[in-house]
């Protein structure tokens, strides 16, 4: 990401004004018509199956962003990547002030995985829609870095004294450092005509990714993310573009948590610099300003996008480009949260085998007190376009030992003596029941009892409800856990109708727990989640923790929350979630609900039954620990199962 500084010619010829725009080279040709009011955001949005990809979206002020095409590619990977994708792209305007640049890394981790990488993309442009594209393959082309591994984050500035265009990024060889490299591209930006050159390394040997070059007052800010010490922000400073950059051993991030991606641009008739970077272990931007370069402070509050972005870059452009782009990809994007018509909260989904879909079982919301009595489901084929199946439990009617308050179900499909049978374990009267069906969508018949109506042992207060199943992959057996106010779990038995005596355990993991517990498996872990604060409460949010056993301790850090309100976005109190895992793919998304949109904010303790269900992609780091998700009101693309029936 570079601003370059530029030219500008005035018709007098006598009068040179310096432009510094963010990511580009700019000269203002035509002051009157080409004056710079918008802003294009170039970035990816994560590492699952389709996302290592270029989208765009644009900003009026610099501070508020909408996705174009729907926040859909505007170019495919498969076509200009050797790999089949491209993260981290870098833009700018070059300074003839009517070509673009985009750089590039050439690399597909849904695929791959963290593997080595050799690549990047070059791609130029003339109007912004169509671009031609080439890949560099460093090894390939240069003997001596044949033994480099990684080939990250390049971006490209204008060299005024060769009057060339130099792309930086940053290398590896072996397991040492990452060093930033740089090169000088060709006349038609097709490839490198210069061998790599170290351009910077850190003094103590930390790694230093994601450069960033802008140009301030004569001197280039080289800004990138160290992880020596901490994974932040720091920058090094010369008056030359390509030699002699001073290390500043000082964080300009404004947080304690990872970042990564940093990208820092001038706003449009302004002396404010925004940076900008990617939380990536919190799945969230952060947007700081500062006139100097030097004392940054945060303006999140200031800042919202209907998208969540990945490691870009934002360059100024003109209303005529503007319009051009958003005549060619529209910002007009289907929001598919809530996914269900109506108030609905405690989403429960699982997918039937039997069926061949997914079906969601929630609490009908929407009355006074959490007064409702009745349980609908709802299948769908693609987690998107959900058919109302009507109702599958009404308690006057059905439930002989409860007649109010019917809660937070959850749903077991298991295969018994070669027959599919549905197990329906539901809240009525601040009792836990289970109902039995042949069919995903009933009728369910109670069994006559309540399964749970009273405390564990050495548990005084809190509630039975909220139960959620799990059938262990690895054993064949089901479980049950519940509670509000504490966290129990215990064996069911063989017909699934019953508790397994003697194995109730008390699991309450902190005081974060609250209700709405959830369980499921996980690459040799179980994964343990629970609702946090009050439902009312624009608060209320999601942690977790793990465990090597169904029933064992749960282990969790300090930073374990996966779901929180986004008050930008105007999006609270978003919890008591279940997980579904696209069957045969490590491909897994959550379900919760919050307060509805948008008037549940005003509505005060109402809000906490006013509720609707959404659901958002859940993301995993290569540890196995869960990356926060941030709540969107766009939701979730329609899924295609691979299943064949």
């Amino acid at each position: 990401m570079y601003k370059q500084t530029a030219k500008l010619k005035l018709l007098t010829g006598l009068l040179i004004l310096s432009l510094p725009f963010p990511l580009l080279a700019q000269r203002n040709v035509k002051q009157t018509t080409n004056k710079f009011s918008a802003y294009l955001f170039a970035y990816f949005t994560g590492n699952g199956k389709d996302e290592e990809a270029i989208h765009f979206a644009l900003s009026d002020d610099g501070y508020h962003y909408k996705a174009l095409n729907a926040d859909q590619p505007v170019l495919s990977s498969k076509t200009i990547s050797s790999t089949g994708g491209v993260r981290d792209p870098h833009i700018m305007r070059a300074e003839d002030g009517k070509t673009f640049y985009m750089v590039a890394t050439d690399m597909h981790v849904a695929v791959n995985g963290w593997k080595a990488n050799y690549a990047m993309v070059l791609l130029k442009s003339t109007d912004l829609i169509n671009w031609t594209s080439n890949i560099v393959n460093i090894p390939k082309n240069f003997r001596e870095f044949a033994k480099i591994n990684r080939v990250w984050a390049p971006q490209t500035i204008y060299d005024p004294v060769k009057k060339k265009y130099m792309v930086y990024w940053s290398m590896r060889f072996g397991e040492g450092p990452d060093k930033i490299y740089y090169a000088y591209a060709n006349k038609d930006f097709s490839g490198l005509e210069t061998t790599p050159k170290q351009l910077f390394f850190k003094p103590d040997n930390g790694a230093c990714i994601d450069g960033t070059i802008v140009r301030k007052d004569g001197k280039y800010h080289l800004f990138f993310k160290t992880e020596g010490k901490g994974a932040g922000i720091q920058e090094a400073v010369s008056d030359k573009i390509n030699t002699g950059y001073v290390w500043k051993d000082k964080y300009l991030d404004q947080t304690d948590d990872a970042v990564e991606g940093a990208d820092v641009f001038k706003l449009n008739n302004s002396d404010t610099w925004i940076l900008m970077y990617d939380v990536y272990m919190k799945g969230k931007y952060e947007f700081c300003k500062s006139t100097d370069l030097q004392n940054f402070s945060v303006i999140d509050t200031g800042i919202s996008m209907d998208f969540h972005p990945r490691h870009g870059t934002v360059m100024s452009i003109t209303d005529q480009e503007k319009q051009a782009l958003k005549a060619k990809w529209p910002q007009t994007v289907k929001m598919n949260n809530p996914v269900l018509k109506g108030l609905y909260a405690d989403p429960d989904i699982i997918y039937s085998e039997a069926k061949g879909k997914f079906y969601l079982y929630p609490t009908s919301d929407g009355f006074d007190g959490w007064s409702g009595t009745s349980f609908k489901t709802f299948s769908s084929s693609d987690l998107v376009n959900w058919k109302d199946e009507g109702v599958i439990l009404d308690l006057p009617k059905d439930v002989s030992w409860g007649k109010r308050n019917a809660w937070a179900p959850t749903m077991a499909e298991k295969k018994i003596n070669g027959k599919y049978t549905y197990f329906y374990y539901f809240c009525a009267a601040q009792k836990i029941g289970v109902a039995v069906s042949d069919s995903p969508t009933g009728p369910f018949k109670d069994s006559g009892a309540p399964l749970l109506d009273h405390f564990p042992e050495t548990i005084t207060s809190g509630q039975q409800i909220d139960p959620a199943v799990f059938t262990d992959p690895q054993s064949g057996k089901s479980y049950l856990y519940w509670g509000n106010g504490y966290f129990a779990g215990a064996e069911l038995t063989a017909d699934m109708m019953h508790i397994k005596p003697g194995t109730t355990q008390i699991l309450t993991p902190d005081q974060t727990f609250r209700e709405g517990c959830y369980v499921f498996f996980r690459n040799g872990k179980y994964y343990f989640m629970w609702s946090e604060d009050d439902t009312r409460s624009p608060n209320y949010r999601v942690r977790y923790g793990t465990s090597d056993t169904p029933l064992g301790k749960i282990e969790f850090s300090k930073d374990n929350l996966v779901l929180a309100k986004d008050e930008a976005a105007g999006i609270y109190a978003t919890g008591h979630n279940s997980v579904i895992q696209i069957p045969g793919r490590d491909e897994w998304y959550i379900v919760y609900h919050r307060f509805n949109y948008p008037n549940g904010i005003k509505m005060g303790d109402a809000a906490g039954f006013n509720r609707e269900v959404c659901i958002d992609k859940l993301e995993f780091r290569e540890d196995g620990s869960i990356r926060q998700v941030k709540p969107t009101h766009r939701g979730i693309d329609p899924v295609v199962l691979d299943v064949k029936r």
